[in-house]
């Protein structure tokens, strides 16, 4: 496995996140969804509900001829608040505000889900390929030892010929792990634009508790329901369209020989709400509030039942580990035992074979749970919510 330390060829968690977030796509769908919101509550500073709109009319008694009367007519009408609709319209602009933020974290922490898994697989295939190589190695240099040894009439030439297959067995094992960790180290460059190698063991954030209670996706949920009050409150104070007031003057010509008189024109236009307009809406209101709390419902209970499976697997993997590592030992030894005997010429090579091979598939099983271990940690982190 790779040492502790952190080398200039490795990046945190944290800083490989970092990295993918601003390759991601999601990150500008986060970052759209909160200007959007932010656009929306800023237009809620304005002293209208609405853009005003400029109203011209011209009448004239007359279709030819230079005589009969016209007028002229030009004014804006403004959009009025309703009566607590400002307020109603505030909160539900900061709710969508609130919303964005939330999201932007839901994307993150889905995003560092795939980085844990990625850099798992990568830490596991490179602990693999170092055993492999080892263990190749190794072969190597016990099938020079034989050969030697069938020179000098030790041994018989199946044992040379038995030994340089195992070799090349293990050579051919080794190249296979070895494009495996490049095709994950491809991807882990896909995900996140850095060559650079994760070190795990880098300190990384931990959680206080085995709950749930700073969870983006639960604080997301509730959020969502939050906001479907707010748009409830917001409907209700929304019943009618905008009434509008309406400021102009007016410039009348009564016809030739008269002078013209200007006026100003003050009016007010107030809309009906009707039930045909207003219960659809507030159906749609109550329906999408009903969603939204079933929805937050369903989602803690499946994020409880992830929690309790992370803690049991991480229970799981390091009762495994403490069993791999314990019989690879006990295999290291008895191999190291096999081949003193070997060379004494009391133990026939094929058992020394056996033995060697025996023990190095152990060893490869405990990197492998030790990465196991890992990735049960991280998933056990990713499951509370917790970023890197």
């Amino acid at each position: 496995m790779a040492t502790a330390a952190a080398t200039s060829s490795t990046i945190t968690l944290r800083e490989a996140l970092n990295a993918a977030w601003q390759r991601a796509v999601a990150a500008r769908e986060a970052d759209g969804q909160r200007l959007r919101a932010e656009a929306e509550r800023s237009t809620i500073n304005k002293l209208w509900a609405a853009p005003p709109s400029l109203e011209i009319s011209h009448r004239a008694d007359r279709l030819l001829g230079s005589g009969g009367g016209r007028d002229t007519d030009l004014g804006i009408a403004v959009p009025l608040w309703l009566r607590g609709q400002r307020a109603a319209r505030t909160a539900t602009a900061d709710g969508e505000v609130a919303l964005a933020q939330i999201a932007d974290q839901v994307a993150r922490l889905r995003l560092a889900g795939e980085l844990r898994e990625s850099a798992w697989q990568l830490a596991t295939l490179q602990a693999e390929v170092h055993l492999a190589d080892v263990q190749d190695i190794s072969l190597r240099q016990l099938a020079g030892d034989v050969e030697r040894r069938v020179r000098a009439g030790d041994l018989a030439r199946a044992d040379s010929l038995a030994a340089q297959a195992e070799q090349l067995a293990a050579a051919a094992s080794l190249a296979s792990v070895r494009q495996r960790l490049q095709a994950a180290k491809n991807q882990w460059a896909l995900l996140t634009g850095l060559a650079m190698q994760p070190n795990l063991f880098a300190a990384t954030a931990t959680g206080a508790a085995n709950d749930l209670a700073i969870h983006p996706e639960l604080h997301l949920a509730s959020q969502q329901a939050e906001l479907a009050r707010k748009r409830i409150d917001l409907m209700r104070h929304s019943q009618r369209s905008a009434p509008e007031l309406k400021l102009g003057v007016r410039q009348d010509a009564p016809g030739r020989g008269q002078s013209s008189q200007g006026s100003v024109i003050v009016g007010l236009r107030l809309p009906f709400g009707t039930d045909d307009r207003n219960r659809p809406l507030e159906a749609a209101a109550l329906a999408n509030l009903d969603i939204a709390q079933t929805q937050e419902q369903r989602l803690r209970e499946r994020l409880d039942s992830e929690l309790l499976v992370a803690q049991d697997a991480v229970r799981s993997a390091q009762v495994q580990l403490d069993a791999e590592t314990a019989r690879a030992l006990l295999l290291r030894e008895r191999a190291t035992l096999i081949d003193k005997s070997f060379r004494a010429g009391e133990t026939p090579l094929p058992e020394l074979l056996r033995a060697l091979n025996t023990a190095a598939q152990a060893e490869s099983a405990v990197a492998r749970q030790t990465a196991a271990l890992g990735l049960a940690r991280a998933r056990l982190q990713q499951s509370l919510g917790i970023l890197p």
